[in-house]
């Protein structure tokens, strides 16, 4: 008997409950894992409010994780009993042991804590597809990063400067945008205080950005367009603020023959091979000091409830780990 984080029904955090489960031995192309720490994204409180339905209920929530393989199923020989590994789905990491198909998980480098895999894992090969495969990001690009002082934002902060980028990020305090600017985001513009898009207008001169990457949604569209550069991308990957309601494609012409795109990480790294090339580009960098992943909140796992109150809060920054 181990225990997890729970929903019974779909509702705000007091529906995270902390639950005894019972796990049976790994069936064929399973391993057991029991978790060393694990990973808290927004897409926790989308399948937490029901804005993305789980399939069964009780459900336990949560996307990513890192853990020893305790056990192992018939038919599986790329991983062994204790090896340390970590993944960034299936849903199911809010507990202290679970079970996984073997060909989701990788192996992580010794040089790469437990905290560090847990946090950066969805966060980290998000990062990877938005600026290597949805746009292609180089020293010629100027682009917009809304929220750049969270998890996404602060790892995307790094990663397209090492890319040579210009990188505008949207944040919701002074503190937000100083911890920004320390990650590599060249301006930063305070939402709560200024016009957004006027702003990205002001600093390209009025010509707007190659791409905007918005996770925020309802708050950030439709002016997230206006940013943008005539044949420019908007890349729309998570919705903080709630979704986009009633998209009218024909303001993509109005604008300037615009792009969008509404991706995920789970079409990108779907195939086995596309899994193990974006977590080796992330290992890659992580462990030559290129990206930094910052583990700015840890909760026990059974506060899980007051995680989700201060992520929805905006109060956090960086990563948010949750340890068993």
């Amino acid at each position: 008997m181990v225990h997890a984080i729970r929903i019974h029904s779909y509702g705000g955090p007091e529906e995270l409950k902390w639950d005894s489960i019972e796990l049976p031995a790994p069936g064929p192309g399973e391993l057991l894992l029991r978790h060393l720490a694990v990973g808290i994204n927004y897409i926790d409180t989308y399948h937490r409010t029901g804005q993305y339905p789980v399939p069964d209920m009780p459900a336990v929530i949560g996307m990513e994780g890192c853990g020893e393989v305790i056990a192992v199923g018939e038919g599986v020989s790329e991983f062994k009993t204790g090896d340390r590994v970590a993944y960034a789905n299936p849903i199911g990491s809010y507990a202290e042991e679970r079970l996984i198909p073997a060909e989701r998980v990788v192996k992580v480098p010794d040089g790469i804590s437990s905290e560090q895999a847990a946090a950066m894992m969805l966060q980290g090969m998000t990062v990877r597809y938005l600026l290597n495969v949805t746009y292609k990001v180089g020293p010629e690009t100027t682009l917009l990063f809304h929220a750049a002082a969270g998890g996404v934002g602060l790892i995307a902060c790094q990663w397209a400067k090492h890319l040579g980028a210009t990188i505008i990020g949207t944040v919701g305090s002074e503190e937000k945008a100083e911890l920004a600017k320390k990650n590599g985001c060249t301006h930063t513009i305070n939402y709560r205080t200024e016009n957004f898009a006027e702003r990205v207008r002001e600093l390209t001169d009025g010509k707007g950005v190659d791409v905007v990457y918005d996770s925020i949604g309802q708050d950030t569209y439709p002016a997230s367009l206006d940013c943008l550069r005539p044949l420019g991308l908007w890349v729309s990957f998570g919705a903080a603020s709630g979704p986009v309601k009633a998209f009218d494609i024909g303001i993509l012409s109005k604008k300037g023959s615009l792009y969008a795109t509404r991706p995920t990480l789970f079409t990108y790294t779907a195939k086995r091979e596309d899994l193990l090339a974006s977590a080796n580009d992330l290992f890659d960098l992580v462990s030559r000091g290129i990206v930094n992943i910052a583990v700015n909140q840890t909760y026990p796992l059974r506060e899980a409830a007051q995680a989700h109150r201060d992520l929805e809060a905006r109060k956090t920054t960086g990563s948010t780990i949750l340890i068993p």
